[in-house]
């Protein structure tokens, strides 16, 4: 799933090509709004909010989308060939006289009136890359629950807004934690430091074309996506397990060496841990 850094530049490519434009094409590819008509208004912003995309438009309208795992929107020149995908695959079409933004396997999708933006994103914690990031508000929603595994807290946006699995996993490294510690259960001093520093990785990373948390080459990431490979601290083999994130079981990875806390045992099949019981919004 694209997380808060991914989605930030997908809003700032769509708002440099739509934005302060007209719309002379508009295409809506789900029943709901099917016969919806933007042509003729113009497109005021694109503002990213957590994992959030809305696209405000002139006469008080919102286009809502979000990527989930395998959404994207592709912007075209007017004359480009489309390469995002199959045509069955796209959702929606806005267009301008010099530019074409194309949003595939878009699973969510909702007109919403301006005014009423808070029922898609209202529920959202502090957007780690937004005006109104606030540390302390999420560091307080991240204990509020302090028996919560750690990484699943950090998924659940209701917290903080734009971490997603790769960060989960490298936040949880650089505190030298497993992610199936109680959140309350984290050292003071580094609960303290949670919140500068996932807002550290992804203002680092908003307008980078590789995602890197190490500062190295060619080691991009400390833990994510690296097991069985040694770690870059320890050269222990990092490990591979599931972990859910309220709605459905991911991957999670971590240094057996470097982090402390609990973790599922060696060997055990994915297959056959529970399933987490809450559900985790977007």
């Amino acid at each position: 799933m694209p997380e808060g850094d991914t989605v930030w530049q997908t809003a700032k490519r769509l708002h440099t090509a739509l934005a302060g434009k007209v719309l002379h094409r508009s295409d809506l590819r789900v029943p709901k709004y099917a016969t919806a008509d933007l042509t003729g208004r113009t497109v005021l912003d694109v503002t990213p909010r957590g994992k959030h995309l809305l696209t405000r438009i002139e006469g008080g309208l919102t286009l809502h989308s979000h990527l989930r795992m395998d959404g994207s929107w592709k912007v075209y020149r007017n004359a480009e060939r489309w390469t995002g995908g199959p045509a069955h695959q796209i959702r929606a079409i806005l267009g301008t006289l010099d530019r074409t933004a194309v949003g595939y396997r878009l699973p969510v999708l909702e007109l919403l009136r301006t005014a009423d933006e808070h029922r898609a994103v209202g529920h959202l914690g502090p957007d780690l890359l937004g005006p109104d990031w606030d540390p302390d508000l999420a560091l307080a929603n991240l204990r509020s629950d302090p028996a919560r595994p750690l990484g699943e807290a950090l998924l659940d946006q209701r917290n903080l807004a734009g971490i997603g699995n790769v960060y989960k996993s490298e936040l949880c490294f650089l505190l030298r934690v497993t992610p199936w510690l109680p959140v309350g259960a984290l050292p003071q001093d580094r609960a303290a430091l949670l919140p500068a520093l996932a807002q550290k990785l992804l203002e680092a990373n908003r307008d980078r074309p590789v995602r890197n948390t190490t500062g190295l080459r060619p080691h991009d990431l400390f833990v994510y996506g690296r097991a069985p490979r040694p770690c870059l601290r320890c050269t222990t083999p990092i490990r591979a397990g599931d972990q859910g994130d309220g709605s459905r079981e991911r991957p999670t990875y971590w240094c057996p060496t470097c982090q402390q806390g609990p973790a599922p045992a060696p060997g055990t099949p994915r297959a056959t841990r529970p399933r987490p019981r809450r559900r985790t919004p977007d």
